[in-house]
Formats: structure tokens, C-alpha cells, sequence
């Protein structure tokens, strides 16, 4: 490929609303173009790169009995009614009617494609275990698209289902996706990806894992045990805590005037944010009606956690109501309305003395037992985890808080969707059973942005040489010079026919600009043909990321520079 016929252009500055590196150095680059919120065309580049990247993916996929099909990106509703998903999934599924009025969706993920298309085909025990796979454009209505390819409403994505007879099938498959997806991304040259344990949310399931990549641009936030390895996203990391008892004391009300906040009430009782019953107070989506999560007054609540202990969704409550007996700043168990849901944090377990309100405007209660004063209650984890809180695993309180971009999950699923969808087969004893699923997901254009965040520098992206977009660009710095534009054309010429991708920069431009392109464009390996080196016999070869640079003879540079590109590809298994 030649610069000079390549569609795009190299910017010094980026749009204004590009606030993280990678998305601004796409942008620069000529990597995508801007279409609607969360839409972009990508120019070829950035085609280039997702191409490589969906290679190692299929390559991973083949290598783990995967089987490629492809999927409708059109689907009628009445497929994901069976499921059950078209009422329960928000405003996040496009939904739309055709001509005829019947109505239909845009896919954002495919469970229930993959069930219809293995229902009425897999029907016995040996047609299992199986698992399909497609890489497919999908669209979800993300309320927060930002940051260019890192979050979008229209992707590219690989998703992958299995379909199992046993649970430990299932399982044993599961490990191996699970070190397919390492593979694929150190293969892809992602540096820092870590697995972690996640919450299943839309998808179901009862085991799933993220795989995230570390970065502050994250939105995604990870409890980290540097001392024992657990990892798991903040939504699904359990949350110990260590209490002191406490003396036990009479509970006694005390006037709190104007005492609401946690900040307060400690500063006026001159006690530890970590002695108080806090109150945060939530309504159920269906009918408003009250929910109550008591939690350490240190501690913030989890609402992925509560949502799943309580079985449906909640959303702060936005109105308390005078009827309610609630009052708002002063909420306590003691006397509150029966027909309030109320929820107890184990972080509250062993505090012998604790504070909290009295349901009564200006008073709270000190010296307040649970088991004395409320009973009996069931304790659950609803917390948020946080830095310095105790690792569920080796119990030190260790745990680190850190940022990452989810570039892939993985799912077991169970039996959410062939119940729903009455998928089922005949085992070996003649009887009816429905398969188990799980399901696995990569981001295409998210890695690909993920990668460009992890790998930069201040003048554009290090492409790792296994989904470089070139992996070779020469730099032609005198296109008016005879023997350095013979030079230069020959080699370009010499690397194509001995197999190596190469861009090569034919434009009669500034030494300096071409340089800030070729920054730009991120490609691993430099080569420069100049009038001095063509004077010395040489040309100039560098890495993009500085760690190497020399000259070659120019009668072996085409050999020394395909060399240099079997090796640095040799450590990506490509």
C-alpha cells in the first residue's frame, strides 16, 4: 500500500470530545470516522488491524472444536419472547416493526439465535458437546458511548455458545475457553489482561469471568489480591470486613438536632463512622414500594449485589413519602413499618454497640444490639469492597482497587435459555433433558482500542507486530531524488515479493511530517531511504517503540528486514 493512495487523513489535533489517548490518536490518525454516537466507518487501517485481530480469534476458536456459523443481525421478537428477554431488556435493545408490522429486533448478543439454530438439530446425547461461533456486527443502545471504539453502540463482535449434558462438562469446557482467551490475548499483544470474577447480569448464569485490561481509563473497578492472586470486579467481589465487638449498652435515644449525615452524627456523638447502622433506601421498579439496605456507616452498598440477593430490579428511592413512616436522616430498624423490605449487611455482624436512627426527626438511638433489639435476621453481602478490606480468599486485608477495560467474558449459563426456548434432547436412557449452556465474548474493535490505550506514546499508537496494520513502512524522503526514489521503490518492490505487509510513504512531503505520520500510523518497523544513506549504501531501520535502530546494507536490507519481522511475529505464535 501506498500512503499516497490511501483514503485518510493524519491530524495534529484531535475533536475536542476525544478524552482518552486512544480514541484521540484513532481520530489523528485516520483510523475511523465519526457517523452518529457510538457509530464510526472504519478507513483501512483500523480494518486491517480488526482483521488480524478476528484471525487469532478464529484461530483460537478452530483449536478448541469451535464451529463457525453466522447469525441473522435481524431477528423477530418472538424469538427472544421464548426467553423471555424482549420485555425484560431495556431501552438498550433496538426494537422496530417491518413492513408487515410485525416486530423485530437488532441484535445485541445471540443466545437465543444459537438456540434456534441447534433446537430440532442436535436432538440426542451424541450430538453433544458442540460449540458455534460467529463474528458478527451487533447494535445496543448504550446510553454511555465514549472514549471511540472502547465503547460503541454498533460493534464487531465474536461470540461463541456451548451446548453440554452434564455440568462438569460444561466446566471442563469452560477451562479451556477460558485459556483460549489468554492465548488470544497475548497473541493479540496485550500486555496487561487479567481474569476476574464477574457478575453475570442480563446473561444469566451462575459462574462467569471478565477479562479485563488494566488502565485508568477503565470504567470497569477491580479488587485485586496482591497477596494471593483473587481478582474479581468490584459488582461481584466479595466484601469482608473485621469488627470490634463493642461494649454492650442500654439502648438509649439521644436528640441529634440536625445530625442527618454520617459526617454529622460522628462528629456529634464523637464515635467512628464504622459504629454506625446506616440507612440507604431504594424502590422497587414495579411499584415503588420501599426497600432499606442497613450497612456500615463506613460502607457504600453494592446495588448489582442487592439487586440479584433481591431477585428484581431497584433504583434509589427519588420521593419518601410522610406515610412511609420513613425519616430521612434519622432511619432506623427499631419501629420501622413491617411491610418495608429491609436488608442486613454482613458488615454489621459482631458490633455489639451501634448507632442509628430513631425514626424520628433530630434523634438517634446509641447502644443499639441486633440480636437484643431486632432479633434475628438474616445477614447478607451487599457491600461495596474497598481498599484495605479483607480477601475472601487468603483473608489479609490486602485488597487493592484498580481500573480496567472489559475486552472479554465468559459465561456458564446453564439452563436460562433451552428451558425457556424447550430445547431439548433425548440422553441415554430415552428421557427428555435440556442442554447446558455457556457463552463467550470478545469485543473486536474494543481490543483493538484497548490495545492502542495500553501501547502509545505522546505521537500515536506501538502496534504490537501480530495485528500491526503494516508491518513494515518506508519512508521515502526524497521522492525528487533518482537514485533514493529507485532505491526506495525497489525495496518496497523486494519486501512485497518476499511476503512482508509494507506501507510505503512515496509522498513528496517534509521529513518531519512524514515522520508524524508514520508515528501515527503506529507500524512496528521503520525503514528510511534518504540521500545520506543512500550515499553510505545503507538504509535506516528503527523500531516504532525505540528499542531498536541500525542500518542494513541495501543489497540485504530486504532479508535483514524480513527476518526482523519472522521474529518479533515468532512471539505472538503468528
Amino acid at each position: 500500500m501506498k500512503v499516497s493512495k490511501m483514503l485518510g487523513e493524519r491530524f495534529k489535533q484531535a475533536p475536542k470530545d476525544c478524552i482518552i489517548d486512544s480514541h484521540a490518536l484513532m481520530m489523528r490518525g485516520g483510523y475511523m470516522k465519526y457517523v452518529g454516537n457510538g457509530i464510526y466507518s472504519l478507513f483501512t487501517p483500523t480494518k486491517r488491524i480488526t482483521t488480524k485481530i478476528e484471525r487469532i480469534i478464529r484461530e483460537e476458536m478452530d483449536r478448541i472444536d469451535g464451529q463457525e456459523v453466522m447469525f441473522p443481525v435481524v431477528m423477530p421478537a418472538t424469538l427472544w419472547e421464548e426467553s423471555g428477554r424482549y420485555t425484560s431488556i431495556g431501552s438498550e435493545m433496538a426494537r422496530f416493526k417491518d413492513r408487515g408490522g410485525n416486530p423485530m429486533v437488532l441484535g445485541m448478543t445471540h443466545e437465543e439465535a444459537a438456540v434456534h439454530l441447534a433446537r430440532d438439530t442436535a436432538k440426542s446425547y451424541a450430538d453433544f458437546p458442540f460449540m458455534i461461533y460467529q463474528v458478527q456486527t451487533k447494535f445496543r443502545d448504550e446510553p454511555r458511548a465514549r472514549g471511540g471504539l472502547i465503547r460503541v453502540r454498533e460493534f464487531t463482535m465474536k461470540d461463541a455458545y456451548s451446548f453440554h449434558t452434564s455440568q462438569a462438562d460444561l466446566e471442563a469446557y469452560y477451562e479451556r475457553c477460558h485459556e483460549a482467551y489468554e492465548r488470544i490475548f497475548k497473541r493479540a499483544g496485550a500486555k496487561n489482561v487479567i481474569s476476574v470474577k464477574s457478575d453475570s447480569g442480563m446473561m444469566g448464569g451462575s459462574v462467569s469471568h471478565e477479562f479485563m485490561l488494566l488502565s485508568e481509563i477503565g470504567e470497569d473497578t477491580l479488587a485485586i489480591c496482591p497477596a494471593c492472586g483473587y481478582k474479581a470486579n468490584m459488582e461481584a467481589a466479595d466484601c469482608l470486613v473485621k469488627n470490634e465487638a463493642g461494649e454492650i449498652a442500654p439502648l438509649t435515644k439521644v436528640h441529634t438536632p440536625n445530625a442527618k449525615t454520617i459526617e454529622e452524627v460522628v462528629k456529634f456523638l464523637g464515635t467512628s463512622a464504622k459504629n454506625l447502622c446506616k440507612a440507604v433506601v431504594y424502590q422497587k421498579n414495579e411499584d415503588d414500594s420501599y426497600v432499606i439496605a442497613f450497612i456500615r456507616g463506613d460502607l457504600e452498598v453494592n446495588e448489582t449485589k442487592l439487586r440479584n440477593h433481591l431477585g428484581y430490579e431497584i433504583h434509589p428511592a427519588t420521593a419518601i413519602t410522610e406515610e412511609s413512616g420513613i425519616v430521612a436522616g434519622f432511619i432506623g430498624a427499631i419501629g420501622l413499618d413491617s411491610k418495608i423490605k429491609v436488608v442486613w449487611d454482613r458488615s454489621l455482624v459482631g458490633i455489639e454497640n451501634l448507632v442509628c436512627g430513631a425514626n424520628e426527626t433530630d434523634y438517634h438511638f446509641t447502644g443499639m444490639n441486633i440480636a437484643r433489639d431486632i432479633g434475628a435476621v438474616e445477614y447478607v453481602d451487599v457491600a461495596k469492597i474497598y481498599a484495605g478490606a479483607v480477601c475472601p480468599v487468603c483473608g489479609k486485608p490486602v485488597i487493592e482497587i484498580n481500573k480496567g477495560i472489559e475486552v472479554g467474558n465468559i459465561f456458564q449459563l446453564g439452563t436460562k435459555y433451552t428451558k425457556s426456548m424447550d430445547m431439548t434432547y433425548l440422553d441415554a436412557n430415552g428421557e427428555l433433558q435440556h442442554p447446558i449452556m455457556g457463552c463467550y465474548g470478545i469485543g473486536v474493535g474494543r481490543l483493538c482500542a484497548s490495545i492502542c490505550q495500553e501501547s502509545h506514546d505522546k505521537f500515536g499508537p506501538i502496534w504490537p507486530m501480530s495485528i500491526a496494520p503494516w508491518q513494515v513502512e518506508v519512508c521515502n524522503l526524497r521522492c525528487d531524488d533518482e537514485t533514493v526514489n529507485n532505491t526506495a521503490n525497489a525495496l518496497y518492490e523486494e519486501l512485497l515479493n518476499k511476503g512482508v505487509e509494507v506501507l510505503y510513504d512515496d509522498r513528496n512531503i517534509r521529513p518531519g511530517a512524514m515522520f508524524a505520520d508514520a508515528d501515527l500510523l503506529g507500524v512496528p518497523v521503520r525503514v528510511v531511504v534518504s540521500p545520506k544513506t543512500c550515499d553510505k549504501g545503507v538504509v535506516e531501520v528503527s523500531f516504532r517503540d525505540k528499542s531498536f535502530k541500525g542500518e542494513f546494507a541495501i543489497a540485504e536490507a530486504a532479508d535483514k528486514i524480513k527476518e526482523i519481522v519472522q521474529t518479533e511475529l515468532a512471539k505472538y505464535n503468528i
